[in-house]
């Protein structure tokens, strides 16, 4: 039986990425548990974490290091060990270098880029809030059955900030919303979404069940 850990650091929606991921875990060919990790010793035993967040960049990496080698262990099991990790929303730009909210916060560094704020244009209102088709950039297994849905790749996005890459290389999806908003990143055994899939209906769900299902 597989473990999966939603990193519990106060966040604020453990409660519904939990539930989304006892929902999709009920659908699929394998036996998996899961559970919130809210200390550091319990990261250990996890066979994927995924990481939620909701709120600002800073104070969410302050929610992290406040826990004794939360992040540390996190790290290592992702780093060196190739654990399977899924970041959400701002669980996702933690990834990047450096956050610009409310002052400039170091990010985990795993993935090159800086969240920076969406730029104001006429017609596009801050937060990018509600429903938007999402654009696939390369082909990856964690996408394999949303590339051709028939009612598109439409996802729910709560946000102000967005990740710019350094490198195109690890962008996956991206949507318009009056630049381009990176959507989903990877890099090896790391994804990282900036929309909700838990509040994103049967889309969300497939994808969950897409990042439970995956064989790096």
């Amino acid at each position: 039986m597989e473990t999966i850990g939603i990193i519990d650091y106060g966040s604020g929606n453990i409660h519904s990425a939990t539930k989304a991921f006892e929902t999709a875990a009920k659908d699929i060919n394998k036996e998996v548990r899961v559970i919130r990790v809210s200390k550091a010793d319990c990261v250990i035993d996890c066979d994927r974490i995924v990481l939620p967040g909701v709120g600002s960049f800073g104070d969410c990496k302050t929610g992290i290091d406040q826990v004794d080698d939360l992040y540390q262990t996190i790290n290592m099991k992702v780093k060196d060990y190739s654990t399977p990790f899924l970041g959400i929303c701002v669980g996702m730009q933690l990834l990047a270098d450096l956050g610009t909210e409310g002052g400039e916060t170091k990010g985990f560094g795993w993935i090159k880029g800086t969240v920076e704020k969406i730029p104001s244009k006429e017609g596009i209102k801050i937060p990018h809030m509600g429903w938007n088709e999402v654009h696939f950039s390369k082909d990856h297994k964690i996408i394999d059955s949303l590339r051709n849905v028939q009612e598109g790749m439409v996802a729910y996005f709560v946000h102000s900030y967005h990740f710019q890459l350094n490198d195109e290389e690890n962008l996956l999806g991206y949507c318009d919303y009056g630049t381009k908003i990176t959507a989903i990143i990877e890099k090896n055994n790391i994804i990282g979404c900036q929309f909700h899939p838990e509040k994103s209906q049967k889309i969300g769900l497939k994808f969950i069940k897409n990042f439970l299902n995956w064989n790096i």
